[in-house]
């Protein structure tokens, strides 16, 4: 049985699900979700066409606001994108057209409606666009009200940017002022829907302080700060990037098969920690699970695959990509899941180079790459291992699906078709 530590069923979610990492005023936060209903956001530039796996602790934070009766706010930053957030970036990140932010808030859009209520209601999500507000500003008057609350020795202080200071990397006034915009953001979400909690990861522990203290010296009531640790792999790589790019929560942009085989490769030492922070498996079976050893550890790898990919891309989704695993891992089959590419038929017709072929479909980086793993008959083409490294596939070896099933060891399948 859990033991309760907080009066507040939302610090007790997320302490159990170890989403917790800093607040500004723990006990205070914990007495104001306990005696009603508190309104919370979380901001998300809008810098690509999705988010990514990357973001996932932030929205299912956000999720968890509300299961425990609160009301989450969805910022989309349309405004602070124009400007870039600098924090621990080595470098100005690339200025984006307005037309192509528009693009890409629609795209970031489209993620939450898996994860959360919108609606009326007192607990029913909302999504706004920071750009409502940001965009109107007048320059001279928002230096009078809000820059003459903002100290710049604290500014530079905080880690986000005396890290970029100090190893002598150019800091533009435009980036500089991405603090005061958060800042402000927290301020104007209080005033329009009474919000007291701004929630995100550690990184973003400086701008979130910054728009709590923003609030007091403006006179406004106590805002309060809740970050989430950085998630990591065991290995230490970075959450939500691999060798072949993002992991992106879209459908369009990540295949739910290719989301599904990314959980099914978890490390063994993250199963029961991914199970704890991105599915809402009750705690009991969490460590039934996470205790597994050997192969049996691969089923609950293929539980925390399915759970997570039902999540961001539905129930039927889930089971259609772990139905395509187990054709194609057990059964030996060609399942029409799959991802794959299109060869331009004179090309099969004449013959393509199976090397070739694995780099088309970015099973392999390199060609170098793709004849060391013949070599190392690391290859299979409709499940027969290539062991000739000048083999072709060809229009004669189109087969189930219409298409040539090309194989990278046992977890790597990509289906050619004729084009």
């Amino acid at each position: 049985m859990t033991m309760t530590r907080f009066k507040s069923a939302f610090l007790n979610l997320v302490h159990e699900r170890r989403a917790v990492h800093q607040c500004t005023d723990l006990d205070g936060l914990d007495q104001l979700c306990a005696s009603g209903v508190v309104t919370g956001y979380i901001g998300f530039d809008c810098t690509a066409p999705s988010l990514h796996v990357g973001s996932l602790m932030q929205i299912m934070t956000l999720r968890r606001l509300q299961q425990a009766g609160h009301r989450p706010i969805v910022v989309l930053g349309g405004g602070t994108t124009k400007v870039g957030d600098p924090s621990f970036k080595d470098e100005s990140r690339p200025l984006l057209t307005d037309e192509l932010i528009a693009q890409n808030t629609a795209g970031i859009r489209r993620v939450f409606e898996r994860f959360l209520k919108f609606g009326n209601g007192p607990s029913d999500a909302i999504m706004v666009d920071n750009s409502e507000w940001l965009d109107d500003l007048k320059y001279v008057p928002f230096l009078r009200e809000v820059g003459r609350h903002m100290s710049v020795n604290r500014m530079i202080s905080m880690d986000s940017v005396k890290l970029r200071l100090e190893r002598e990397q150019n800091l533009t006034f435009l980036e500089f002022n991405y603090m005061v915009m958060q800042a402000y953001d927290f301020v104007e979400l209080n005033r329009r829907y009474g919000c007291r909690l701004q929630m995100g990861g550690s990184d973003q522990w400086g701008n979130i302080t910054a728009g709590s203290d923003l609030a007091g010296r403006m006179g406004l009531p106590q805002l309060y700060g809740l970050t989430t640790p950085l998630i990591a792999t065991s290995s230490g790589q970075k959450m939500g990037k691999t060798v072949s790019g993002a992991v992106w929560l879209n459908a369009d942009m990540r295949s739910p098969y290719d989301y599904w085989q990314f959980w099914r490769n978890t490390e063994d030492g993250d199963v029961g920690r991914f199970l704890r922070i991105f599915t809402e498996m009750p705690e009991a079976e969490i460590a039934r699970l996470e205790n597994l050893q050997g192969a049996e550890l691969n089923e609950a790898k293929k539980v925390l695959a399915t759970a997570a990919t039902a999540m961001a891309h539905g129930s039927e989704e889930a089971e259609r990509a772990a139905a395509t695993a187990r054709e194609t891992f057990e059964g030996g089959g060609t399942a029409r899941d799959l991802p794959s590419i299109i060869v331009p038929r004179e090309k099969l017709a004449a013959g393509l180079p199976v090397f070739a072929a694995l780099v088309q479909a970015g099973l392999a980086a390199s060609s170098s790459e793709a004849r060391r793993a013949i070599a190392g008959q690391g290859i299979r083409v409709n499940d027969v291992v290539v062991v000739d490294e000048k083999a072709v596939i060809s229009l004669a070896d189109i087969g189930a699906e219409d298409a040539i099933k090309l194989s990278y060891g046992k977890k790597k399948h990509v289906l050619v078709k004729a084009g």
